[in-house]
């Protein structure tokens, strides 16, 4: 099995999965997405199984930062890939890769159901 973690390590959610993950023994890697960039084939994957807007984070305040137009702006996968690679701390955290099938967000029983097939 294969496991990699997006995010930036200083998000809480982040943070709780990467917990979550060790304390099971499973190993993953994590790809900083701040420090290591978003390869736009990445997101493109992501958007073949997750919803753009599931995958863009509306409540935080990066999204509250943008202009009223930029916000208006996003409403399909392309331009929620276009905006999300020009700010990656605008995509909902943890996403995860399992083997090629993505999740997003953590909670300990969402996890517990992800790995228990």
């Amino acid at each position: 099995m294969t496991i990699t973690l997006y995010g930036i390590p200083n998000c809480d959610t982040v943070k709780k999965a990467r917990t979550w993950l060790a304390d099971h023994q499973l190993a993953f890697t994590f790809h900083d997405f701040k420090k290591q960039g978003l390869e736009r084939a990445t997101a493109e994957q992501w958007l073949t199984q997750l919803p753009w807007d599931l995958l863009v984070n509306r409540k935080g305040t990066t999204w509250r930062a943008l202009s009223d137009e930029r916000k208006a702006s996003i409403v399909d996968a392309a331009s929620a890939l276009d905006l999300m690679l020009e700010n990656p701390s605008l995509i909902k955290r943890p996403v995860l890769d399992r083997d090629g099938q993505f999740s997003v967000a953590f909670s300990s029983a969402q996890y517990t159901t992800l790995f228990a097939a």
